[in-house]
């Protein structure tokens, strides 16, 4: 049995994971709701980091199994295993955020993850069930996003079209910070999730828990790291989401927005981890083509596909 300091160790790095992931994804809460200016970049990641914290009190911890005990053969899980997998997660995020590239945390972890149980005890330890359903969305999300997001604008612009420019701008953006705090509930939902699901292998392959499931305090520390790596703000990326895609008026953040924040419900419902980051990327592509296809930066969308 490994030592007590030893597990407590691994558990702050799997924090500082959780935490890493909120500072790259901040961009992803607060990028369309900054850019249209509706709040200050300060208040944004205020209002992103509250939802991403309460959204514990919304979803449960579907996800967090599928990652702890669905994905990989938790009996061969060891702490080192778990060590190893989450410094190679954190290394690629601060890496894509020094970039400021807009890349997946989640992929990262589970990557990280399955590496290192393969190279511990070969492909055998794959569940290959688990593994369907996260590469299958990782298709789904974004272009259940980027749908959606073209959808929501077109039905929007029939609807405001008679309406007064005033008018319209003053209520698209009190509507943002409605669909703004979707968003990041959604955000919080799934991807605290991923970490807790680490955690909580952690415990019981350390012999701490005598069944697999996610203690109370483990749910409220990562929704805690989460949260405050929103708060810390990951400013590189903002520019890239908010500014490099496609221009963005208010009325496209609620658009944009809403259609992610109901993409991530749904992977969430069904416990899959996935992408926000792609999710709300495929979701600006989308509002963007809704104006014409050209209004779309494609390349910088393709550079956050291959990343």
């Amino acid at each position: 049995m490994p030592s007590l300091i030893f597990v407590i160790f691994i558990i702050f790095i799997a924090l500082a994971f959780d935490f890493t992931n909120g500072l790259h994804d901040a961009a992803n809460s607060i990028a369309t709701v900054v850019s249209t200016r509706v709040l200050t970049p300060r208040q944004a990641v205020v209002w992103a980091a509250f939802f991403n914290f309460v959204a514990f009190l919304i979803f449960g911890t579907a996800v967090a199994t599928t990652i702890g005990k669905g994905m990989i053969d938790i009996s061969i899980v060891t702490p080192q295993l778990i060590f190893a997998g989450l410094i190679g997660a954190i290394t690629w995020n601060l890496f894509t955020w020094y970039l400021g590239l807009p890349t997946s945390s989640s992929h990262a972890l589970i990557g990280g993850y399955a590496g290192a149980a393969i190279v511990k005890a070969g492909f055998k330890v794959i569940i290959a069930s688990g593994w369907t359903k996260t590469i299958l969305f990782i298709f789904l999300a974004p272009s259940i996003g980027l749908f959606l997001g073209l959808f929501f604008t077109v039905i929007v612009t029939w609807l405001i079209h008679k309406k007064h420019p005033a008018t319209v701008n003053k209520w698209s953006r009190r509507l943002q910070l409605f669909s703004a705090c979707l968003y990041s509930l959604g955000h919080g939902g799934n991807d605290a999730q991923k970490t807790m699901g680490i955690i909580a292998s952690l415990l019981f392959s350390a012999g701490l828990l005598k069944s697999f499931y996610v203690p109370l305090w483990v749910v409220l520390s990562a929704h805690a790291a989460i949260a405050l790596g929103t708060l810390s703000g990951g400013w590189r990326i903002v520019k890239t989401m908010g500014q490099k895609i496609t221009k963005l008026r208010p009325i496209d953040g609620f658009c944009a927005e809403t259609a992610s924040a109901i993409s991530i419900f749904i992977a969430t419902h069904l416990g899959v981890p996935v992408s926000t980051t792609h999710v709300i990327t495929g979701a600006i592509s989308g509002v963007g083509a809704a104006k014409r296809v050209s209004a779309v930066r494609w390349g910088v969308t393709l550079k956050i596909v291959w990343a």
